[in-house]
């Protein structure tokens, strides 16, 4: 698998993981020490990991079956660090995200994401 893929598999576990409530995808999507930051309901959101999924199992999970909408539109990996610019839906919401990803022991993880509430 070439580190493009890798990445995008990484958003994919990401996404699925949001649109699911899995807690299991999530913390392996996401370095334990990152960063999710935007702004939501007219304040600036900083959250840890933690933080994120907690806030992410407080939803309604989609139900089975369903296809989590994810467009991803840019993908640039140099060496071991990624940047991608996905969208995606979650709770009846459209975000825009940035992710950026590191390369840590061989495995693709998101370090930090940045994003945007479409109105």
């Amino acid at each position: 698998m070439s580190d493009r893929q890798a990445v995008e598999q990484t958003v994919h576990l990401y996404v699925e993981g949001m649109a699911f409530a899995n807690e299991a995808a999530l913390k392996k999507a996401f370095h334990p020490k990152s960063s999710i930051i935007g702004h939501y309901e007219n304040a600036v959101e900083w959250l840890t990991r933690d933080e994120f999924i907690a806030a992410i199992l407080a939803e309604e999970p989609a139900p089975p079956g369903t296809q989590p909408y994810m467009d991803i539109q840019s993908v640039d990996v140099e060496g071991d660090a990624a940047s991608v610019k996905v969208t995606d839906d979650f709770a009846g919401m459209r975000f825009t995200d940035y992710l950026s990803l590191l390369k840590i022991d061989g495995r693709w993880t998101i370090v930090g994401k940045l994003f945007h509430l479409h109105r």
